[in-house]
C-alpha cells in the first residue's frame, strides 16, 4: 500500500540521518587524535591537512541537518521521532563544534612548533587527548544504542579531563619558571589546554541530548519547574523582567557604593 511505502520511506530516512551521524562522530573523534599526534610530533603538513579536513566535517554536518529540516518539513514527526531529529541537530553542533577546536589546536601548534615539550606536557597532553577522543566516541555510543546510563556518566567521565587541564595548566607554570618556557608559548600551550576541556563539555552536552532524546526531559527541566514555582506564588520574577545587574535583597548589603564602575575585561572569550 502507497502509506505503508511512504512509511518505510520515512524510517529508512531516519535510519540513514543516524548513520550520517555516527560517521560524523567518528570522524570528529578520529580528528581529535589525529590532531594530538599533530600537535606532539611538530608535524605543520599535517596540521595544514586537518585544517583543510575540517571542510569536509562542515560538508556533512550541513548536509545531516538540511536532512533533518527536510524530514521535519514533510514529515512532521511527532513525539520519539521529533525528539531524534531534534537532538541530531543538536549532535551535529556539538560535534562540529568540537572539530572546530581541533583546528584551533592545529593552529595553535604551529605556533609553538620551535618549542620543546617536556615530558610531563607531552605526557598530559597525550591523556588530554585520549580522553577527549574517548568521550566524543562514548557519547555518539550512548546515541546509538539510546543508553541514558552512559549518557548521563559523560559528566563524571569528563572530570577525568577535566582534572588533567588543571594540572596540565600547573605544568605550564611550572615549565615556564623552571625550564625557561617562553610566556608566548605558554599562553599557546594553555589556550590548547582549555580546547580539550571544551571537546569534553560538548561531549557532556551531547550525553545530556540523548537523555532528552530518550525520556523528554532536560537538566533545564528541574530550573524551569522551581521558577514556575516562584512565579505560581508571586515569590520570583516573571520572564523577561530580570534585571541580572541589580542586587537584590542580601546582595544589596555588601553592594558597591554608588560611584563610577570600574572598567575592566568580562572574562569571555573573544568571538
Amino acid at each position: 500500500m502507497p502509506g505503508d511505502e511512504l512509511r518505510v520511506e520515512y524510517h529508512q530516512q531516519l535510519q540513514e540521518l543516524k548513520e550520517r551521524l555516527v560517521r560524523l562522530g567518528a570522524m570528529t573523534a578520529e580528528t581529535v587524535g589525529m590532531g594530538t599526534a599533530v600537535l606532539l610530533d611538530r608535524d605543520l603538513a599535517g596540521a595544514q591537512r586537518l585544517i583543510d579536513g575540517d571542510d569536509v566535517i562542515d560538508e556533512l554536518s550541513l548536509e545531516i541537518e538540511e536532512e533533518c529540516f527536510r524530514v521535519l518539513a514533510l514529515q512532521a514527526p511527532m513525539a520519539g521521532d521529533l525528539r531524534l531529529l531534534l537532538t541530531t541537530l543538536r549532535v551535529v553542533s556539538e560535534l562540529e563544534r568540537s572539530a572546530d577546536l581541533m583546528v584551533n589546536v592545529c593552529k595553535a601548534s604551529r605556533r609553538v612548533y620551535d618549542i620543546d615539550f617536556t615530558p610531563k606536557l607531552r605526557g598530559l597532553l597525550d591523556s588530554m587527548g585520549v580522553e577527549a577522543a574517548f568521550l566524543i566516541r562514548a557519547a555518539i555510543d550512548a546515541f546509538v544504542d539510546s543508553d541514558t546510563s552512559l549518557a548521563a556518566a559523560l559528566d563524571d567521565i569528563d572530570d577525568r579531563l577535566d582534572d588533567l587541564q588543571v594540572t596540565y595548566v600547573e605544568a605550564i607554570f611550572e615549565s615556564h619558571q623552571t625550564e625557561n618556557l617562553p610566556l608566548r608559548a605558554a599562553v599557546q600551550l594553555a589556550l590548547i589546554g582549555r580546547y580539550y576541556e571544551r571537546i569534553g563539555d560538548h561531549a557532556v552536552n551531547i550525553g545530556e541530548r540523548v537523555i532528552y532524546m530518550v525520556t523528554g526531559w532536560l537538566p533545564e527541566s528541574n530550573a524551569a519547574a522551581r521558577n514556575a514555582l516562584r512565579k505560581a506564588s508571586g515569590e520570583g520574577p516573571t520572564s523577561g523582567s530580570v534585571d541580572f545587574g541589580a542586587p537584590s535583597g542580601m546582595d544589596q548589603q555588601v553592594a558597591d557604593p554608588p560611584g563610577p564602575a570600574a572598567g575592566g575585561d568580562d572574562g569571555g572569550e573573544p568571538t
